[in-house]
């Protein structure tokens, strides 16, 4: 029998990731495309759907191009992308605006408007406040970063084009769309929308009572299946186009969240895994619907049947390293050396020689403001304790350090969330690259660090895994064993001294500068 293949598209903020998989887990090839966005007045922050296929098809074609004895043998293709994202589209599947992307906080007003009450708790009405999370285990942030939000902004500042959807869509389904032509989503991903009922993991659907409250009509949404459904074929004209054959299968997927979860390895309870890329989260599976409102953590409906994924995510991570490069230096010995090092490996060796604690330099990674622990559109970040004694060695360490106490920040409210203390963390995304960091977390957070190998590649692998599941190639049961330790860390303790004084601080910098941050933002 001819080897079979899986062919993932990643679609991440900054471009798709294509990756060619056996059935079997093995990474064949793989290529990326870049994409950009457009941060707008008052929190806007958009994408153009037709860069997305544009770059996808870019990256498709390098791929296949060096694997042309495999295109015959593509069995399906499985989607993952960026979250909480927002595409509207009309019957013919067209773009009628630009993406509403996931950093885009402009629904904060209206959201506001349908989660008031005369009594609140933390800004919620106390009857809306119960009927969202006995349903859903969440409720619509108010900091307007969710696709209810996005769908209500452009309800109530572009009603021409809210009249003219045929159809909402998360990026993971317009693509989708694109290739099989079904207007589909997934249980779990619209879970972000805060319009279905999640108390049954086994029949989750959409609240004719949270539609209400919300004031989105039904037929405005797909239709819901599970992520591991197969959708359709490739439509006639893109297998063409592609150079496939119509028979591949589209795979329902799932988005990068709980694709990460998958790809991680980490699918048992008493273990957990952060991705760091552009932003960040620290996600674990569970077996219930549990919330903690005050700190913006909800266990929520995955991509695997009857499981739950404690969901969060932390606006800024890796993109604050990608901050220093393009606004704070970027230094000769990277542009004019005849062997110029590359930028990532620089800033690692760089912080490398700086020592632990950053010469008590302190970095908040709030430069998008936050969503967990703290739901804090305003918040801003910075460097702390700054002097003339500190390098620039020290300030990258400190951005490096500063992800790491957000994530320690954070991880005390996913641990009680999930009931028990991780055995380990699995480290993935393009953080995970560095071993640096890999140890500035084990000490930081006091946990063992498992480095996953090809960490960038974590989200397509769960999508591959999840295709595999479905065409009965693989079990769930059989994930763990399908991926790869690169290196285990352990929390040194002549460090933990430095960083639990360090943290406390970091601590204290929030509470003693909030206000601050909301006059000067709000």
């Amino acid at each position: 029998m001819p080897e079979k293949y899986i062919l993932t598209v990643d679609l991440g903020t900054s471009g798709p990731k294509v990756v060619l998989f056996t059935v079997n887990g093995a990474v064949v090839d793989h290529d990326f495309e870049p994409t950009g966005y457009t941060l707008l007045p008052g929190g806007g922050a958009e994408q153009n759907p037709d860069e997305w296929w544009d770059a996808i098809k870019k990256a498709i074609f390098k791929v296949l191009n060096r694997n042309s004895e495999t295109k015959k043998n593509i069995e399906v293709i499985s989607v993952t992308t960026q979250w909480s994202g927002t595409v509207a589209v009309d019957k013919a599947g067209k773009p009628l605006t630009n993406a509403i992307n996931w950093m885009d906080s402009r629904g904060a007003a209206q959201v506001k408007k349908i989660t008031k009450g005369i009594i609140e708790i933390e800004g919620f009405g106390i009857s809306k406040l119960w009927h969202w999370l006995r349903r859903t285990g969440g409720i619509p942030t108010r900091a307007g970063k969710d696709p209810i939000a996005h769908i209500l902004f452009i309800k109530e500042t572009m009603p021409e084009i809210y009249a003219k959807t045929y159809k909402f869509l998360e990026p993971k389904d317009y693509i989708n769309l694109i290739l099989s032509g079904e207007y589909i989503s997934t249980y779990d991903t619209m879970v972000l929308h805060w319009v279905t009922d999640n108390r049954d993991i086994n029949n989750i659907r959409y609240s004719e009572k949270l539609l209400s409250l919300s004031g989105i009509e039904r037929e405005k949404l797909p239709d819901m299946v599970y992520a591991s459904d197969v959708i359709g074929s490739l439509r006639k004209e893109i297998a063409y186009e592609l150079g496939l054959n119509e028979n591949v299968k589209i795979i329902a997927g799932t988005p990068d969240v709980n694709s990460a979860a998958i790809g991680s390895g980490a699918i048992q309870s008493r273990h957990a895994h952060i991705y760091i890329g552009t932003s960040s989260w620290l996600a674990a599976y569970v077996l219930y619907k549990k919330t903690d409102i005050f700190h913006n953590i909800a266990s929520l409906p995955s991509a695997l049947k009857g499981k739950y994924l404690i969901t969060n995510e932390q606006e800024t991570a890796g993109e604050c390293i990608n901050f220093l490069r393009d606004n704070v230096f970027f230094h000769d010995d990277v542009l004019n050396t005849p062997a110029p090092k590359k930028y990532y490996e620089l800033i690692n060796e760089l912080a490398g020689q700086a020592p632990v604690g950053s010469n008590k330099l302190i970095f908040t990674p709030w430069l998008y403001g936050e969503r967990s622990p703290v739901e804090d559109n305003f918040v801003r970040g910075g460097f702390h304790n700054l002097s003339l004694q500190h390098t620039r060695k020290d300030m990258i360490r400190a951005v490096f350090e500063g992800v790491a106490f957000n994530n320690r920040w954070l991880l005390k409210y996913v641990e009680k969330l999930a009931g028990n203390r991780f055995e380990y963390i699995s480290f993935i995304g393009g953080g995970a690259l560095s071993d640096l960091w890999s140890q500035i977390l084990a000490d930081v957070l006091g946990r063992e660090i498992h480095q996953m190998e090809q960490p960038i590649l974590v989200n397509a692998r769960g999508a591959a895994m999840l295709a595999a599941v479905a065409l009965g190639y693989l079990q769930v049961e059989d994930i763990a064993q399908t991926t790869k330790i690169k290196s285990v860390y352990l929390p040194k303790q002549e460090n933990k001294t430095v960083y639990d004084n360090l943290f406390k601080e970091y601590l204290n910098i929030y509470k003693k500068n909030k206000g601050i941050y909301r006059r000067l933002n709000a």
